[in-house]
């Protein structure tokens, strides 16, 4: 997500050092960007960051912050200019590592056992002035230029045409009756919308990435999005029913249940997050209402 932003805004010197350890995974990066009390309205955020010589002074809080245990880097928003007038201005775009005095993470647990997400505290992290992304004041411009790029990719839909075919292969193995939960009618009929909304979704992104060869977002991201996340549960569903009882939580002993089963239950209660993660689905709907639609 980040790295889109760095190649369109970011320094030469900030590309030369960046760019190729993301490209070779050699460095990981998390998103500080929601916070308490500004997730879906981000513009709200209330993290602060004074010039102070070559240095930002960086205090506040970062939440829902995927990985960041793991994380050498963390891209932030914060307020540089609290008089704005308007909430979107004054925010800028900071390049933080997260091995900086002052970075500290509190973990929390997610519903299905998890510990994937976190806390972020910012107190008195001094980040060097030449970290800062483009210029002061200008960071809800990359932050909606990365958000683009993150919706995209939350479409994931490789990764559900590869669960979508989990579902078939399992669903073929599973008698009931006379044949297999793939040969119920009510059942194949679900496959099918889920494969042929799947397909639908590929051609939308295929047409979205080739717009997007000029360096602009484009805002069908946000249908990616919905569509995408919508199609994540649907399919995470339709393999929980398909493990049925089997659907164990990990861990829960030796027991006489296949493993994709006792994954299935936690894989799903996961991915009940999709919806809401990278802008809600209901804020992606007014996105498409006012900016595709016009309304």
């Amino acid at each position: 997500m980040v790295a889109p932003v760095i190649m369109a805004f970011g320094s030469p010197a900030q590309q030369q050092r960046f760019l190729p350890k993301i490209l070779a995974a050699e460095e990981w990066w998390c998103q500080g960007y929601s916070e308490p009390g500004a997730g879906s309205d981000l513009a709200s955020l209330k993290m602060r960051a004074v010039r102070e010589g070559d240095h930002y002074v960086v205090n506040g809080q970062k939440t829902w912050t995927t990985l960041g245990q793991y994380a050498d880097w963390i891209f932030v928003l914060a307020r540089t200019d609290p008089s704005a007038p308007k909430r979107q201005a004054g925010i800028s775009f900071l390049l933080a590592e997260m091995s900086t005095p002052g970075i500290t993470l509190r973990p929390i647990k997610t519903i299905d056992g998890g510990y994937e997400v976190n806390e972020v505290f910012f107190e008195d992290v001094r980040v060097p002035a030449d970290q800062l992304v483009g210029e002061e004041n200008s960071g809800w411009t990359y932050a909606k230029f990365l958000l683009s790029n993150e919706r995209t990719g939350i479409a994931r839909i490789g990764t559900t045409k590869v669960w979508l075919a989990q579902v078939k292969e399992h669903a073929a193995a599973t008698r009931t009756g006379d044949g297999t939960l793939l040969d119920d009618p009510l059942f194949a009929a679900r496959v099918a919308e889920a494969e042929n909304e799947l397909l639908a979704l590929e051609l939308t992104q295929l047409r979205v990435s080739g717009s997007e060869a000029d360096g602009k977002p484009n805002p069908a991201s946000s249908i990616l999005k919905l569509k995408g996340s919508q199609l994540q549960q649907a399919v995470t569903e339709l393999l929980l029913d398909v493990a049925g009882p089997d659907a164990l939580p990990v861990g829960a002993g030796d027991i006489d249940s296949p493993a994709w089963a006792q994954l299935a239950a936690p894989k799903y209660l996961n991915y009940r997050k999709v919806s809401i993660y990278g802008g809600t689905n209901e804020v992606q709907r007014n996105i498409v209402a006012s900016t595709i639609l016009g309304l």
